[in-house]
């Protein structure tokens, strides 16, 4: 591909995290009389101030104004950065068992105290970019204390992996479902898979023996028992003993998941474990691109044997090719998937971002129309996708322009 085509891309990428998501959650979201952030707010920006608030947000706010930090330097992103920690540990902290709430009242009285491992991995992704950032010794040991629970009550030890909830003093909850559209199933892929992610991060800040070797376990029970051999597609549901629940596909866990298992290889420095991942990778890579992504460059949402099933494409999954599909051109070589991660991102500029209130969109359906009923930021609708594919992009970009 043109390299100007490259720096091209490169610089309307960062333009978009420097003009539009950013200044997005630095100056809309900012809950001026309760504190920390907003926990709902609509496309056209009306604001329920009312509304609980989630620890998965919070955590990826922190997340992503720390690692914002990290790269631009701008001291507006430490700031929200410190907002975000300063909330989790006044009102998510649960100062009696430890972790993380699931969530709390506006004003922050806690709501629902289950101890969900999902938002625990969240907790742990945020709390070590954040101490890297600013030198936190509290933020590091907060990260490696809930690392620590989540070793001592969510791993399974007898087929390996994470259960995925417990109550609020640990023991083993009945009701495990991320949400009321989850199947309510011990073990799932997409735990699994932001659990891997968190230790990846963590493991960056902390070079323990323990967290490695559970790494490396916890890439090779996705590869054993998550990856579908004979699709390389994700399973999503399982029994504790990896018996699979779902035929339903996801195709933005697929190509988020192709990269994200890399990184985890990447960072254990064992040569021939991580050829072996990324050629995996590159399988995962191959099925999304020639089963669910639509002749625009868009991305279907979900699919099973026979095709897919739902044809929105929320903005998330996008923003997951953009950083997958270049993934996997960085294995491979393969012009094809360049050119999908270029393709996915103008699909982005052209139906995701709202030009109007700033941020993406949540969802548009088969026919490109915006679902206005979804919210711009909620429990699930944060920076987390789209501000990490922007700065993930614009470096991997570097690499490939001067190698």
């Amino acid at each position: 591909m043109d390299p100007e085509k490259l720096k091209q891309y490169q610089f309307e990428v960062e333009r978009e995290i420097k003009t539009n998501i950013l200044p997005f959650w630095t100056y809309k979201t900012l809950d001026k009389e309760n504190g920390g952030f907003h926990g709902l707010i609509l496309n056209d920006l009306t604001v329920d101030p009312h509304a609980v608030k989630g620890s998965v947000l919070c955590s990826r706010i922190l997340w992503t104004f720390a690692r914002a930090f990290n790269i631009f330097g701008d001291k507006l992103y430490l700031n929200r950065a410190n907002r975000a920690y300063q909330y989790l540990i006044d009102y998510f902290i649960d100062h009696d068992f430890g972790g993380v709430y699931w969530k709390v009242s506006y004003k922050g009285k806690p709501l629902e105290m289950k101890k969900q491992i999902y938002a625990q991995a969240f907790a742990v992704y945020a709390l070590a970019e954040y101490a890297h950032t600013t030198g936190s010794a509290e933020a590091l040991h907060l990260a490696m204390d809930i690392y620590k629970l989540i070793e001592k009550y969510g791993f399974e030890k007898k087929y390996g992996g994470y259960y995925d909830a417990c109550n609020r003093d640990w023991s083993l909850a009945t009701d495990m479902r991320l949400s009321e559209g989850d199947m309510n199933a011990p073990k799932t892929m997409n735990t699994s898979l932001h659990i891997l992610e968190a230790y990846t991060n963590l493991l960056r800040y902390w070079n323990d023996r323990n967290l490695h070797s559970q790494l490396k376990n916890l890439i090779l029970a996705i590869k054993t028992h998550i990856i579908d051999p004979s699709t390389y597609h994700f399973k999503l549901f399982f029994k504790a003993d990896w018996e699979k629940l779902s035929d339903t596909v996801s195709y933005g866990h697929d190509i988020e998941g192709s990269w994200l298992l890399v990184e985890a290889a990447e960072i254990l420095d064992e040569e021939s474990f991580l050829e072996d991942i990324k050629k995996v990778a590159i399988k995962m890579a191959e099925i999304t691109y020639r089963e669910s992504v639509a002749p625009d460059g868009g991305l279907w949402y979900e699919g099973d044997s026979k095709g897919v099933t739902k044809f929105d494409s929320d903005w998330w999954p996008q923003a997951e090719a953009m950083v997958g599909f270049l993934n996997a051109y960085q294995i491979s070589k393969e012009e094809r998937f360049l050119q999908s991660s270029l393709d996915s991102w103008n699909f982005v500029k052209k139906f995701i971002i709202d030009k109007k209130y700033g941020e993406w969109f949540w969802s548009v359906d088969k026919n490109r129309n915006v679902n206005q009923k979804l919210e711009k930021v909620g429990l699930w609708k944060c920076p987390y996708h789209n501000a990490r594919a922007c700065m993930e992009v614009p470096e991997r970009l570097n690499h490939i322009i001067n190698p």
